[in-house]
């Protein structure tokens, strides 16, 4: 079933590449925008049609909305699908669709705008019945209040931005007498990246397990989710590893967390693809906040459910409804997903973006590898460090645990530093492999303490599968077919 004609695709790299692979499938013609350092990205070889949408700088390109706006309306798109990041959560761009008579692929607008601030969001779970975290109900007014609010649900406390995300400009609280810096801190960040010094206090959870739940939702309130997730080990708030489903999770814990799930959902009139993400600890769970957008670990739900998310949210943004009932999804096997970064996990992953001078992804049963680069590409250092998302699955948590090393082996990518020694260090981590990890598993001993001698395996082995690569003359020519061959599809 073809549900629109042609969708622009707001976005760059794997995630446009995934989006456009759901159109190339239902016969929808896509539309790339790329800047002036992406002009020769693979997004832009693969889609029906490109344009420029401006310089390097996102806010010149990819979070230009007026530009973007432009080129969907000159190209004659019906829908516009944001992708992740970028204007994925922003309530102006959709409203900005909404009044050029464009389809955003993704919730209302309102949806969004409701779900972006915490402390709002906050409230409409408490009043769904929804278990959220101890903390001020509202954005911090005085420090007086800040520091009775901390007295009383115990220290230690972590200030949060209102409007914020990723771990931008959150601040970790031990006692009374480094409350007021954090709060100075986390409001001026608050307002240089958001624009809205907002900043609110809640209880800060030692090692937490940070659990998700996939929800789709369409515009009748026909709500399910597509099961859990654990995204727990993590570097700077941000996601390395993910897997489905989480391997704690029990069927009671499941029942309860879902029915959660599913309430935070109806609570903010939710339609479309989304995300619900809770922290775990000791027994209990507490609401964290919505992603009104595909996530970017939506792959590894796709494995163990078959249910392409990307179809349904287009499905559902042309004013479908959700074709199947809780009762028909199941959960088949388990799944992981690795987000290789070019970063410098010895050096506080700093990003380490250059030129990819030798490239090889690892394929065999089980593996999925999304991603939008290849050999003599080069990683910019405007924008996001990912290089793929590399995927892994098998009828049980062990054998994809033995995949993913088999996947991670055969990985070659030479001339950046990358986040594949680290992840070879954590399928083999003990303790990962019980299934016993948290939100600062990076941070303990055990972790860190074998990371070298993996990065030296690591980098001795690339060399070595590296030889198998064509070069010189014979690469070049084989790469200038493979680029006419997709200029001759366009």
């Amino acid at each position: 079933m073809k549900y629109f004609d042609k969708v622009l695709i707001a976005n760059r790299g794997e995630i446009a590449i995934r989006v456009m692979r759901a159109c190339k499938e239902l016969g929808i013609e896509s539309v790339a925008i790329y800047s002036s350092v992406d002009k020769n990205s693979l997004h832009v070889k693969y889609a029906d049609e490109a344009f420029l949408v401006g310089e390097a700088p996102p806010s010149k390109s990819y979070l230009n909305m007026e530009r973007i706006i432009d080129i969907a309306k000159k190209s004659g798109v019906e829908a516009i699908h944001p992708g992740y990041g970028f204007l994925a959560e922003n309530a102006t761009f959709a409203k900005r669709c909404l009044e050029e008579g464009i389809v955003f692929i993704g919730p209302s607008w309102k949806t969004i705008e409701a779900m972006g601030s915490k402390i709002g969001a906050k409230h409409m779970m408490r009043n769904a019945g929804v278990p959220v975290l101890p903390g001020t109900p509202d954005g911090v007014t005085s420090i007086d209040d800040a520091k009775k609010v901390a007295a009383e649900i115990g220290y230690p406390v972590i200030v949060k931005a209102s409007a914020g995300g990723g771990g931008i400009g959150m601040q970790i609280v031990h006692d009374e007498e480094g409350l007021e810096a954090a709060l100075a801190t986390g409001m001026r960040i608050a307002e240089s990246a958001f624009g809205d010094p907002t900043v609110f206090v809640e209880k800060y959870l030692i090692k937490p397990r940070h659990i998700e739940f996939q929800v789709l939702a369409d515009r009748r309130g026909h709500v399910v989710h597509l099961y859990d997730r654990e995204c727990s080990i993590q570097r700077r708030h941000q996601k390395l590893v993910e897997e489905a489903p989480c391997p704690i999770m029990t069927p009671h814990l499941r029942e309860r967390m879902s029915e959660s799930a599913i309430a935070v959902a109806k609570a903010c009139h939710y339609a479309n693809a989304g995300t619900v993400e809770f922290l775990y600890s000791g027994g209990n769970y507490y609401f964290m906040e919505m992603n009104t957008r595909l996530q970017v670990e939506h792959t590894i739900t796709e494995l163990v459910t078959g249910i392409d998310i990307v179809r349904q949210q287009m499905a559902i943004a042309s004013g479908e409804d959700v074709a199947f009932d809780q009762k028909d999804i199941s959960i088949r096997g388990h799944a992981i997903e690795c987000r290789i970064n070019a970063e410098d996990p010895l050096h506080n992953f700093a990003a380490d973006p250059g030129k990819i001078v030798r490239y090889r992804s690892p394929g065999g049963p089980g593996i999925r590898v999304d991603s939008g680069i290849h050999m003599g590409y080069t990683i910019p250092t405007n924008y996001d460090s990912m290089i793929s998302k590399l995927c892994a699955c098998g009828a049980t948590r062990q054998e994809t645990i033995e995949r993913m090393r088999r996947a991670i082996y055969e990985y070659v990518i030479l001339g950046v530093k990358t986040t594949l020694p680290l992840h070879h260090a954590i399928m083999h981590n003990p303790h990962f492999v019980e299934g016993d990890t948290h939100t600062h598993f990076l941070q303990e001993e055990h972790v860190q303490r074998n990371l070298s001698r993996f990065i030296r395996e690591e980098e001795t082995r690339m060399q070595t599968l590296a030889t198998s690569l064509r070069q010189g003359k014979e690469m070049a020519a084989i790469s200038a077919a493979v680029n006419v061959y997709l200029q001759s599809t366009k």
